[in-house]
Formats: structure tokens, C-alpha cells, sequence
């Protein structure tokens, strides 16, 4: 007999398949981010300017990891470094408007392709598959001590 777990974990595998079907490199065909841009750009639009070390405690990443991608995306214009709002020392990333632009341009794509793969489900379906992930994710943070804010 399988476990309810072992049904979510092979789902889940499938699920990390499927995000990266019909993507390049990590990117959809007709979208320009980066998997790593994508996900620190909707980090910072959330939380607001951060610091590589902000990002790092974030994350979970060391920061060469996160030099290197801050790096990339103040070379494309998606992020500009300012001074601490706050008036400390470490200097800040924020979202320019072109990466302000990038981000809800590729947030759109992917809203567009969720809504082919659940055009037949129930609305109510749809926010109920929501609620779940979100307690699901949610779980994940707490067990990890980090958690993701949320619009």
C-alpha cells in the first residue's frame, strides 16, 4: 500500500519536472528571467531593499551565490544598489523599474500558463489547490526558520 506521502512526494517530483517543461535554460520561451532573477526580484519587491547579507538570511545561500546573482541583475537593469534607507553601513538592492517591468511581465506568463493547465477546474478548486500550497510552503518555512513574506 502507498502512503498519502509518498503519493505527495512523487506529485511534487513531477511538479519540478513539469515547471521546467517548455522553459530554456530555466526560462519560458517567450519570457526573459532567469529562475534565480525571477525569485530574487519577487523577493525584494515583497520585502523591499535588501542587503547581501539580508539576502543570504533569506535565502539560505551563501553570499558568492548571491554576489554573483545581484551581480547578474544589476548588469541586465533589474536591480540598483542604494544607500541604506536606515542609515546603516550595507548598502541595499532594489528593483528598478525595468526589473519592476521584467518581474510582472513574467509573473503574467506564468499566471497565463496555470490558468491553460486549470481552465476546466472550479474556481473554488482553484483557491482551495492554492490554500494547500500555501500551507504546504508555509510548513516548509517554519520548519526551516525562514519565511517568505506575502503580499
Amino acid at each position: 500500500m502507498v502512503r498519502p506521502s509518498e503519493q505527495v512526494e512523487y506529485e511534487q517530483m513531477l511538479l519540478s519536472r513539469h515547471g521546467y517543461l517548455g522553459k530554456h535554460k530555466g526560462r519560458r520561451h517567450d519570457g526573459n528571467l532567469e529562475r534565480s532573477a525571477y525569485i530574487l526580484l519577487s523577493r525584494i519587491r515583497v520585502q523591499g531593499p535588501m542587503s547581501i547579507g539580508e539576502l543570504s538570511e533569506a535565502f539560505g545561500l551563501d553570499t558568492s551565490t548571491l554576489n554573483r546573482q545581484t551581480a547578474a541583475a544589476l548588469r541586465a537593469g533589474l536591480v540598483e544598489r542604494i544607500p541604506d534607507p536606515e542609515g546603516r553601513m550595507a548598502r541595499k538592492f532594489r528593483v528598478t523599474e525595468e526589473g519592476e517591468r521584467q518581474l510582472d511581465e513574467e509573473r503574467e506568463g506564468n499566471v497565463r500558463g496555470l490558468e491553460r493547465v486549470m481552465a476546466t477546474w472550479p474556481e473554488e478548486d482553484v483557491a482551495v489547490f492554492a490554500a494547500y500550497l500555501r500551507r504546504f510552503n508555509s510548513d516548509i518555512e517554519r520548519l526551516e526558520g525562514r519565511s517568505w513574506p506575502r503580499p
